[in-house]
């Protein structure tokens, strides 16, 4: 079966521009098939029977001019017999003259080979226009030229009636664009609303069009309320859960210090890895925050992120454009996603880079680590909550619980943008993209 695959590139990817030719084509077709078909046949039959008839008058003219004695006689019988037929004749004046038509004209071409056929004697014949149509005849008194209107051979202004289409052709067509647009918007209303939550935002979306559109819509804002209830519900759950758990842990905490062997200390050790479990759950569920956004500058960001790793003693270095424009972001979310990605790059590896590419429909945060990195097979798992990889991550450094990249995959999200993870070419070890649409 033979493929057209290829011609979705020529087509409108939009919804708007998807109607617009749903609505031209037709039309379009249909003004072509009616120019061919009613236009070119009934003008071209009409144009030829006139002709014939205009072939009889001629005819009558030329026996005229053939019967007479000479060229005076001639003129002389049809002044007298001859002038109701209202045509122009004048005798040779030394001026041989060759067809004449324009390319456009259709049933001009059916006069001239109508004329042909019936009148041999004719040397020439010229459409110069709509208003006249010139012949040059053989007579026994030399060449004579012929002159009439040319609306008696057809039908006058045959263009009337394809201004008339095009005008109403066009008509209609906005007509039919501003009824449907109206339909559209409630789907682009509809898209807009999903695109916006998917982002991590939140708009306002009243259900209106078709009955098929406000029931898509009305589907949509009982999915949105579900999962606002659940994540909600699952943040309150992790939050209260992780709260509750800090004041006994503290406890525990302060009475073990004042022990001091080394069974004490393996449980010190145990209480702070808990600890570090409920900070990193009160972390996810502090990843998607109600931070608004602001107009920021990305770079200094970035650096800013960069200069306190340093300050820890990590091995962080950056590289970046000089002219970086200011976007609107969410800083605080955005320090957050790039923190805890540098922090897992020195957790696992012994040196970070950072950079950061800015173009015309996003930018993109990449930090790269020397690590072991993630196998291609493992890189969706990982950045689900509570997955760890670390048997195929270096183990010196301490692991993590699981939720670093959920919780910067949670915050990408809130700032509409994806998360991408994959292997540094530069470093060997992990790559990770932050991709934010401008």
């Amino acid at each position: 079966m033979m493929s057209f695959t290829w011609l979705k590139r020529y087509f409108p990817s939009g919804l708007y521009g998807r109607a617009a030719m749903i609505l031209i084509l037709p039309i379009v077709f249909l003004q072509l098939v009616v120019s061919i078909a009613f236009i070119q046949r009934h003008y071209e039959d009409v144009a030829g029977q006139m002709t014939k008839t205009m072939v009889q008058e001629l005819q009558l003219v030329l026996r005229v001019i053939n019967g007479a004695a000479n060229a005076d006689l001639a003129r002389s019988n049809l002044n007298s017999e001859l002038m109701e037929l209202d045509f122009s004749v004048e005798f040779n004046n030394g001026l041989i003259l060759a067809n004449k038509i324009r390319w456009f004209d259709f049933s001009g071409r059916v006069i001239i080979q109508t004329l042909q056929d019936a009148l041999p004697e004719l040397k020439a014949i010229q459409l110069p226009d709509n208003r006249i149509v010139v012949l040059q005849a053989n007579t026994v008194h030399g060449l004579v030229n012929l002159s009439f209107a040319r609306w008696r051979v057809s039908a006058s202004n045959p263009h009337q009636l394809l201004v008339t289409m095009i005008f109403f052709g066009i008509l209609m067509t906005v007509i039919a664009y501003l009824f449907l647009r109206n339909q559209l918007r409630s789907i682009t209303k509809l898209a807009d609303a999903a695109q916006a939550f998917g982002h991590g935002h939140n708009i306002t979306y009243t259900p209106t069009g078709a009955t098929e559109v406000r029931a898509a819509g009305q589907a949509f804002l009982e999915m949105r309320d579900q999962i606002e209830r659940d994540t909600e519900q699952k943040n309150l759950m992790l939050s209260g859960v992780s709260h509750d758990l800090r004041t006994p842990l503290t406890r525990m905490k302060l009475g073990l210090s004042f022990f001091e062997n080394e069974q004490v200390e393996l449980l010190l050790r145990d209480v702070e890895a808990m600890e570090r479990l409920i900070n990193e759950f009160l972390n996810y569920v502090n990843g998607v925050s109600e931070e608004k956004e602001q107009l920021i500058n990305p770079k200094s960001v970035l650096i800013s992120v960069v200069e306190d790793a340093q300050r820890l003693g990590f091995s962080v270095t950056t590289m970046h454009n000089d002219d970086i424009a200011e976007i609107m972001l969410k800083p605080n979310s955005l320090r957050r996603a790039l923190e805890n990605l540098i922090s897992n790059g020195v957790r696992y590896g012994d040196h970070v880079v950072t950079s950061i590419e800015f173009a015309e429909k996003f930018i993109c945060f990449v930090v790269e680590d020397d690590g072991p990195g993630i196998p291609e097979d493992k890189v969706a798992e990982s950045v689900k909550p509570f997955v760890r990889l670390d048997l195929s991550r270096n183990q010196d450094k301490g692991a993590g619980v699981g939720l670093g990249l959920a919780i910067v995959t949670e915050i990408c999200r809130s700032l509409g943008g994806k998360l991408y993870l994959s292997k540094s070419n530069h470093l060997g070890g992990l790559k990770a993209e932050i991709v934010i649409k401008r």
